[in-house]
């Protein structure tokens, strides 16, 4: 369903920016200051690092007291791992993996992991003990991915942890004589514990700028969707609807066109092989001008109702054959209807998650909006087989799919591992909260929900 733009211009900003322009530009400003206040430390990082901590622990423990036959407070010493192993297995089972921690929430995890540790080696000897040195991970992990704020604090809590154990500590299990000759065996264990620091300091590092590479590049493929959508938003319905559908056509005929004419096996066939290209790449050039020459926006263009919105995402798959689509719209009693702003980020991105419950529906997606007082919000269900555990896992990070290759799709897609980052992402932009889930008895389910006033249009 297209809406048809009269082409009546905008106000202006002293920028020069219109309406609309500057609504969405304030949004993404918004949206970029809650992405630096929440850190880029996800849960499973740290889950990994503690257990990282718990198996390195345990192991130097075990061979004390069985191997070397050392006397030290076991029991408590055990005691502190099994705490951090029972801590991690209710923080990897109450919280999805991929989700960023609050700087408040990363700052205690990490805190707590540096005061584990040196209780441990207050127990084993305090700031002789060789294994201090694993008070240093959690430490580098929050200055590759926290807050300067938050590292400041980590890095006095470790400062003041190492202070306390070097004035209140356990003696050192057989070291005896350490001052004057240390042992062999102390040596040695000096020498493993901070070969673990330093192995356990570079992969958590690694770890942490490849993450952010990876997702500063979808970020970038991200805002290119992003002014893409606003783009052809702004076009009229019909320049809209060929600039969109005909590009991937134009650039599959370009590129059969060019094997044809590199395999051609008369010239004739070569001469016509060349029209080709040169026809695609005329088009697309015409296709180019259009979207580079948008058509003002309108009041009228600007405002949809909730069924108009599910309607437009829902029509371009609606030619798919074996799989029926169905918009509902319901409201709380009392609730008045809302008029909701067309916003390029938002079709986008719940179009791109019906065509994924297309590919993967057996007879029949459902998209449903609901809206009372206080909120909006649409949900996308399938009736397929529903998203396997370790997808669901990771769903809405960049690089994670299931989806088939075009040839076992049937909107013809390929899967790149994107779609759901970048559909994520713009709907986070506009204020949504985005739950990913496997629906009862079978399918799966994408919820989204926002408060009623970051969508609504104005009543003016």
């Amino acid at each position: 369903m297209a809406l048809k733009n009269d082409g009546s211009a905008g106000l202006k900003d002293p920028l020069g920016l219109d309406r609309q322009s500057t609504a969405l530009l304030q949004g993404e400003l918004a949206w970029d200051e809650a992405v630096l206040g929440q850190g880029r430390l996800r849960i499973r990082s740290v889950v990994t690092l503690r257990w990282a901590l718990v198996i390195c622990e345990a192991t130097a423990l075990t061979l004390a007291a069985t191997v070397f036959a050392l006397p030290a407070p076991y029991a408590i010493c055990f005691g502190l791992v099994g705490l951090a192993a029972w801590v991690n297995l209710l923080v990897g089972i109450a919280t999805p993996g991929q989700r960023l921690l609050h700087p408040t929430e990363a700052t205690l995890q990490l805190g707590f992991d540096i005061l584990r540790v040196a209780g441990l080696v207050a127990l084993t000897g305090g700031v002789i003990n060789p294994f201090i040195a694993l008070i240093g991970p959690p430490l580098v992990l929050a200055a590759a991915t926290l807050s300067l704020r938050a590292t400041a604090i980590l890095g006095a809590l470790a400062v003041g942890a190492v202070a306390a154990v070097s004035i209140f500590a356990l003696p050192l299990p057989g070291a005896d004589s350490l001052l004057s000759a240390p042992p062999l065996g102390y040596r040695l264990a000096t020498a493993v514990a901070l070969l673990l620091a330093l192995a356990l300091s570079a992969a958590f590092v690694r770890e942490a700028a490849q993450e952010t590479a990876r997702r500063a590049l979808a970020l970038d493929v991200t805002q290119a969707v992003l002014a893409r959508e606003r783009r052809l938003s702004a076009l009229g319905g019909l320049a809209a609807s060929a600039a969109h559908e005909l590009g991937t056509p134009l650039a599959t005929i370009a590129i059969v066109a060019k094997e044809m004419a590199r395999e051609a096996p008369t010239p004739q066939v070569r001469e016509d092989a060349d029209l080709l290209m040169a026809q695609a790449q005329r088009c697309r050039e015409i296709l180019a001008r259009l979207t580079e020459t948008p058509a003002a926006s309108d009041e009228m263009h600007e405002r949809m109702s909730l069924l108009q919105l599910l309607q437009e995402v829902i029509e371009p798959h609606r030619d798919v054959k074996g799989v029926r689509l169905e918009a509902i719209v319901t409201g709380a009693p009392g609730a008045r209807k809302p008029g909701v702003r067309r916003m390029p980020e938002v079709i986008h991105a719940i179009s791109s998650f019906v065509e994924n419950a297309v590919d993967f529906a057996d007879s029949e997606v459902l998209v449903t909006a609901r809206f009372d007082a206080d909120t909006i919000s649409l949900e996308v269900r399938d009736d397929g087989a529903g998203i396997a555990p370790e997808i669901l896992a990771r769903l809405g990070e960049p690089y994670v799919t299931s989806r088939p290759g075009a040839e076992g799709s049937r909107t013809g897609h390929v899967g790149m591992g994107l779609g759901f980052f970048i559909s994520k992402t713009l709907l986070e932009r506009t204020g949504a909260r985005v739950v990913f889930q496997n629906g009862r008895p079978r399918g799966a389910v994408v919820s989204v929900r926002w408060p009623r006033a970051r969508i609504e249009a104005s009543h003016e």
